[in-house]
């Protein structure tokens, strides 16, 4: 696989550069159960969370039930917390509190958060979610816009320095990861979010302050939300799968400045586009099946001039994340 290390100029942020999109009507998918393909992630938190240590230098710890759990995601201390288990959280809809300098990370697939989720608020910093599955808060007495009860995987009120990687993230009332207000330094990548409502939220604020990279994410089956960014100053996102979403896919509001690289937009209604205040620069991208808004506005800006990073070919990427998104045998070992 040829890997492309992108280091522009930032002189180059004030070009205009035209989209590019490949598009087909069909295009055959690579076998599920064979990939010849390698996709080296890092151990260490990229783009702009680059930097975050979570729980490094505290202790290490591993839980099995709720009460443990929650001992240590509230503690003022640091923690390396490792989940080697499923633990059915109650009530139902619950969201841990997590506090400052801490690492919550699955031991191999086995970390299973199931009914509930976590809420970082105001002022805390330096988090790592990793290796996780969080699932199944869906209420059937609720309303068709998830409302009534909100009940999210991963909800974040004005956080800062977050990383939230390789976790499985389905079947909740509310959102998967709601990233709200003022949450900045945040990176997500080589997650899988699936079968849901709304997805990924990210704003709820009058500030233009927030910087987030999202890549390397699956997400499968889920409707509006993947995200819809309001407000954000640097949203940077590529090597993205959309797969089957019915609502609409990346979405540039407010005074967002978007730009998107190397994703695979698949059977996605209006896969990608800004509103008439934001920008939204795409590259790179290929479609498939794909209906509705495919629009660009305006230059954005130039990722590179923040951080380095590797683009795969976007024709690579489902096959690459059906194999290394989500949660992996070899990570919280």
């Amino acid at each position: 696989m040829r890997k492309l290390r992108f280091l522009l100029p930032a002189a180059l942020a004030a070009l205009v550069i035209p989209a590019a999109v490949t598009t087909a009507a069909n295009v055959s998918q690579a076998d599920d159960s064979v990939s010849t393909l390698a996709a080296p992630y890092s151990n260490v938190a990229d783009g702009f969370a680059t930097g975050v240590t979570g729980g490094a230098g505290g202790q290490t710890v591993t839980v099995t039930t709720q009460a443990q759990l929650n001992q240590y995601v509230t503690s003022s201390s640091p923690y390396v917390i490792r989940v080697a288990g499923t633990i059915n959280i109650s009530p139902k809809g619950t969201e841990l509190r997590v506090a400052s300098n801490k690492t919550i990370i699955g031991v191999g697939t086995a970390g299973h958060i199931v009914g509930g989720g976590f809420f970082l608020a105001a002022g805390v910093q330096n988090v790592i979610i990793r290796n996780l599955t969080i699932r199944d808060t869906t209420m059937a007495d609720d309303d068709p816009g998830d409302d009534a009860y909100d009940y999210d995987a991963i909800q974040m009120d004005t956080a800062n320095r977050i990383w939230i990687d390789h976790n499985r993230l389905q079947r909740m009332n509310d959102g998967l990861i709601d990233s709200r207000k003022d949450t900045t330094n945040l990176t997500v990548s080589w997650n899988h979010l699936a079968n849901n409502n709304k997805t990924f939220g990210i704003g709820w604020t009058t500030n233009v302050t927030a910087r987030i990279t999202i890549h390397h994410n699956w997400f499968q089956n889920t409707n509006s939300r993947n995200p819809s960014g309001d407000n954000i100053a640097y949203a940077h996102m590529y090597n993205n799968y959309l797969q089957g979403v019915k609502g609409y896919g990346n979405y540039s509001r407010g005074a967002t400045k978007m730009v998107i690289e190397n994703s695979y937009f698949e059977g996605t209604k209006d896969p990608f586009y800004p509103d008439s205040t934001a920008q939204l620069r795409q590259t790179g991208s290929i479609l498939v099946n794909c209906t509705g808004k495919q629009q660009t506005l305006g230059s954005a800006f130039n990722p590179s001039s923040f951080y380095s990073y590797t683009l795969h070919p976007a024709a690579d990427i489902p096959a690459m994340l059906r194999t290394h998104a989500g949660p992996q045998a070899s990570i919280g070992l």
